[in-house]
């Protein structure tokens, strides 16, 4: 028996094990541009509630054209990383749209948000300065933090006393830095800022917040929680991605102080070994960038469709968390039953998925749906009609 041999049994026994659980992950194949209507591999047609398609820009024609003109202009790939050979002037213009959307002092681009969070870290702080950085925040950021040698320090969620108690303990590190996702994209509830700020102030540390969930959906215009807390200009260091409310594509970014992102581009890990983002992808930024300062209207469709669909969702009987962002979490509790749910809705033409330990705690399962300004509210009234008869069928409603 070769040494693959006993591998192979051991992760055989380990994916069964994920199977018997219930736990084991199935991927739907979608045979159509993503949006609010989409067709799956099985011919069905159903309305799409779970992707982070938050402005509904995912197939809008602006973007596509746009993409197509900058592949016509500037090739299709960079075959190369930024400070070798790969940094297009629409890279440059891309990052001077996003530190302009975000009131911010410079930007760099990674392949993804979790390339931004992966690299922002290390690169800053030593074994002498501290990390302090919320019990939820996302994988990336915890990936992000075990690269990076400084004392780390952890809060609960969104808890502002555990924060501040963290704080005292990190006065003895040199720099301290809290991190802390905009919009907690299993709960969709956002993160208090404000105090987040006031805390920073009084006990000397940087403040770092995610924007990838609340970026496009949170604040008035869509500038995420420093434009809901009126904070715009005074957070130091903020990631995100192009990959959800801007457009859908792929690409990261992290935008703030100009010394901050001078040292990024200087030694951040994955920005000096993964290639540029393609040119289509940065062209068709630029124009998302361009459409986001044009008017407001996909931020106010997405606001009082999400208003819409919480409101009638709690008259049906739903538990649904309290949130101020596009994700509605509609518990379940769970594990089996979320999955149950999220297959019989399918049958009623609506595409969530059902949520549960480990990605969630256990005993929290739950369907997170996802509002999106491409959903007219028809699409809105049949997701809640089927919720309700679902509901009722498997006793979750009286």
């Amino acid at each position: 028996m070769n040494t693959y041999t006993k591998f192979q049994k051991h992760l055989q026994t380990e994916l069964a094990d994920i199977q018997s659980a219930g736990l084991y992950k199935q991927e739907r194949i979608i045979v159509s541009p993503q949006g609010a209507a989409i067709r799956v591999s099985t011919g069905q047609e159903v309305l799409n509630f779970c992707a982070n398609n938050y402005l509904g820009l995912s197939d809008n024609q602006e973007l596509i054209q746009a993409a197509k003109d900058a592949m016509d202009s500037r090739g299709f790939g960079m075959s190369s990383v930024r400070f070798i050979c790969g940094t297009q002037d629409i890279h440059k213009e891309l990052e001077a749209a996003i530190a302009k959307f975000f009131k911010t002092e410079d930007t760099i681009l990674y392949a993804a948000c979790f390339d931004a969070n992966g690299g922002v870290f290390e690169p800053l702080l030593t074994d002498q300065d501290a990390i302090i950085s919320d019990s939820l925040n996302h994988a990336s950021i915890i990936d992000g933090v075990r690269l990076c040698k400084a004392v780390r320090y952890r809060y609960a969620n969104a808890d502002m006393a555990d924060l501040e108690k963290q704080l005292k303990l990190a006065q003895s590190q040199r720099f301290r830095l809290i991190v802390t996702d905009g919009v907690f994209s299993m709960d969709g509830n956002v993160a208090p800022l404000d105090k987040i700020y006031e805390l920073a102030q009084k006990y000397g540390a940087m403040v770092m917040t995610d924007e990838s969930h609340s970026a496009g959906v949170v604040g008035k215009t869509g500038k995420g929680t420093p434009e809901l807390f009126n904070l715009e200009g005074k957070i130091d260091i903020i990631t995100g991605t192009l990959g959800k409310a801007f457009g859908g594509a792929i690409g990261g970014f992290t935008t703030g102080r100009k010394e901050i992102t001078d040292m990024l581009r200087q030694r951040s890990r994955p920005y000096l070994f993964s290639n540029s983002i393609p040119p289509s992808v940065a062209g068709a930024g630029i124009k998302m960038f361009e459409m986001m300062e044009r008017n407001n209207e996909l931020q106010d469709t997405l606001h009082e469709n999400t208003a819409y669909f919480v409101e009638k969702m709690k008259a049906a009987g739903f538990d649904i968390k309290p949130t101020q962002s596009s994700i509605c979490a509609v518990m379940l509790y769970d594990a089996k039953l979320s999955q149950d749910m999220a297959a019989k809705l399918l049958d009623e033409g609506i595409y969530v998925t059902g949520f549960y330990y480990p990605v969630v705690p256990k005993d929290l399962a739950r369907i997170r749906v996802q509002i999106s300004a491409g959903h007219k509210k028809e699409h809105l009234d049949k997701c809640i009609a089927a919720f309700t008869k679902t509901g009722k069928e498997l006793g979750i409603l009286k």
